[in-house]
């Protein structure tokens, strides 16, 4: 790198590892994705990925903080509430030995993480010409759960775009909920 690159490291936080590209915490809604997603979208433009990359990079993103929107336990507005949903949890991109790695986290129910497990547990194994072919099946069906708002779909766009298996866990956190983590290898 020459002295007029412009680093990849976050300017505004001294100290952390260069290989944090992005990193929020907090409330999540429609217009908060959408503006994180531009500054997502614009550090990726500053990393020297292909831009096949940054588009899996963006998508993953994008399917992440719509599973917080949609699913985490933590709610400013009603459980009810179909429409401009704001619920909590954090996502991450970092960057290290050639890959990229995004990472989000938002508290569930026990029984929402048992509904999670037969989603993300396929995955696992499925290769990706199988993970292509369920993707490709799940957009043509008319089937969708009542209770989903496209998380079956939303897994398959994470795992058809990640270059390696779907990690995924559960941890005990706060009021009898669960912490959900999900990490995707680009």
């Amino acid at each position: 790198m020459t002295e007029h690159d412009t680093p990849i490291a976050p300017p505004c936080f001294p100290g952390l590892a260069e290989n944090l590209i992005f990193f929020y915490a907090g409330y999540f809604s429609q217009n908060i994705i959408n503006a994180i997603g531009d500054a997502v979208r614009l550090r990726m433009e500053q990393s020297e990925a292909s831009s096949s990359v940054r588009r899996k990079i963006f998508s993953t993103f994008i399917e992440m903080a719509q599973n917080i929107v949609h699913y985490s336990s933590d709610a400013l507005t009603p459980p009810d509430q179909a429409t401009l949903e704001m619920r909590a949890g954090s996502v991450m991109v970092t960057h290290a030995d050639g890959r990229f790695y995004i990472l989000c986290a938002n508290p569930v129910d026990a029984e929402f993480a048992e509904q999670l497990k037969p989603l993300l547990d396929p995955l696992r194994v499925m290769t990706t010409e199988q993970i292509k072919n369920a993707y490709r099946q799940t957009l043509r069906s008319s089937d969708s759960s009542e209770n989903s708002k496209g998380s079956g779909l939303g897994f398959l766009t994470i795992a058809k775009d990640s270059s390696a298996p779907l990690e995924y866990g559960f941890t005990p956190a706060a009021h009898g909920m669960l912490m959900f983590t999900l990490k995707a290898t680009i």
